[in-house]
């Protein structure tokens, strides 16, 4: 089924494209979307004239989107989540969560613009792409870990925490300390009270 683009698609094609694809990717998404047009002769000659309209308008957008993008430079979210000791998440984080994420730091996005393969189901710092605008992309962070002070050191060193720290090792040589110490004045007491014996006999 032949389109005509009404905004860049990535891997498609750019504004005014007339490209080919499956009929239920058009159908399902494209049009209902208002992404693209039945390529035919009434669309054609309605998109040339309303093409200038459409570059200014699209011009426009761009450029606001540009300007958030700026400042959402370097953007981390941080996601607190249940995991097991070697880091696999008890769930996933997914589209939605990151979207709600974003916009709790102060940027309206919704899940569409959050761009993931799957979902995510580990600890650590992932990537994810975030379309601001059909030619605006942008990387934000995604910190998921167990608590805040987690995330917090896992943003500072770029490496995920996963097991947990064991105290244990210096319980044990504080309980066997004092033992040691305590036998020498034990010793240097017998050995003074047969010296005493012996003075006596």
């Amino acid at each position: 089924m032949e389109i005509i683009l009404l905004e860049r698609v990535e891997k498609l094609g750019q504004m005014g494209d007339v490209v080919k694809v499956k009929p239920g990717y058009a159908r399902n998404f494209l049009l209902p979307q208002g992404k693209a047009l039945r390529a035919n002769k009434a669309n054609l000659e309605r998109f040339e004239s309303e093409k200038s309209q459409r570059e200014a308008t699209n011009l426009a957008q761009r450029s606001e989107a540009e300007a958030e993008a700026g400042k959402m430079e370097n953007l981390a979210v941080s996601m607190v989540r249940a995991a097991s000791e070697m880091g696999q998440l008890f769930g996933s984080v997914t589209s939605r969560d990151i979207a709600d994420a974003v916009t709790d730091a102060g940027f309206t996005i919704n899940r569409n613009q959050v761009l993931m393969e799957k979902s995510i189901k580990t600890l650590g710092l992932h990537d994810t792409r975030v379309r601001l605008h059909p030619e605006v992309t942008i990387t934000v962070t995604v910190n998921v870990a167990r608590s805040l002070d987690e995330a917090k050191t896992q943003l500072e060193t770029g490496v995920a925490v996963t097991g947990m720290i064991d105290d244990d090792d210096d319980d044990i040589e504080d309980d066997y300390a004092p033992a040691t110490r305590e036998e020498a004045p034990a010793e240097e007491a017998a050995a003074e009270e047969a010296s005493a014996e012996g003075d006596e006999a």
